[in-house]
């Protein structure tokens, strides 16, 4: 099955309506939909270099519009739908933990969440369920997802085909050491400086 999603994106990258099945998939990531959207971000800016930057947006614009569905599931419909979508991916326990943790630390919990290889619906839903202030939950959406949109996009840019085969497989890698590096910046000039 894997084999033949990876080879329809590599088919639907060389598409004019690769941007639209970018958007779809971004969109339904971010709620329910299991598929990451670095499986079609990944070959389309490979495909056309010269685009990378508007993929990286429209993943980026999509991710955070499908986010708002994932925070109305877990507001407002949690036990019906968001309880089994976080059932499904086994992290049904994590959100009390998430939860301490939004209200902890609040925007920059949702940015590091946002960034990490934790599926983004997670992330959506706990935050709905939380209640999360709706126009925080949005800003922290839009930078987690662009910087992580972003960075694929930038890797993929500059390197190219070689770096493929890295940001397959040690993806969460990246954007791990990616967000360590800025919680560290951030502790460096709160603390520190």
């Amino acid at each position: 099955m894997l084999r033949g999603i990876y080879d329809w994106t590599m088919r639907m990258a060389a598409s004019e309506r690769a941007p639209w099945a970018l958007a779809v998939v971004s969109f339904v990531e971010s709620s329910f939909f299991p598929i990451p959207p670095d499986v079609m971000l990944i070959p389309m800016v490979l495909s056309r270099r010269e685009k990378a930057w508007w993929y990286a947006t429209i993943a980026t614009v999509a991710s955070v519009v499908g986010g708002l569905l994932g925070y109305a599931i877990g507001y407002y419909l949690y036990d019906a739908i968001g309880l089994p979508i976080l059932k499904l991916y086994g992290r049904e326990h994590a959100l009390d933990s998430f939860m301490t943790f939004v209200r902890d630390y609040g925007v920059p919990a949702v940015i590091i969440k946002g960034m990490t290889p934790i599926p983004y619906k997670v992330v959506t839903i706990a935050a709905g369920v939380g209640h999360m202030n709706l126009l925080a939950f949005v800003g922290a959406s839009i930078v987690a997802r662009a910087m992580r949109f972003f960075l694929v996009a930038a890797l993929l840019y500059f390197v190219g085909e070689p770096i493929r085969a890295f940001i397959e497989k040690r993806l969460a890698l990246v954007t791990t050491a990616f967000v360590v590096l800025l919680v560290g910046g951030f502790f460096a000039v709160r603390y520190v400086l």
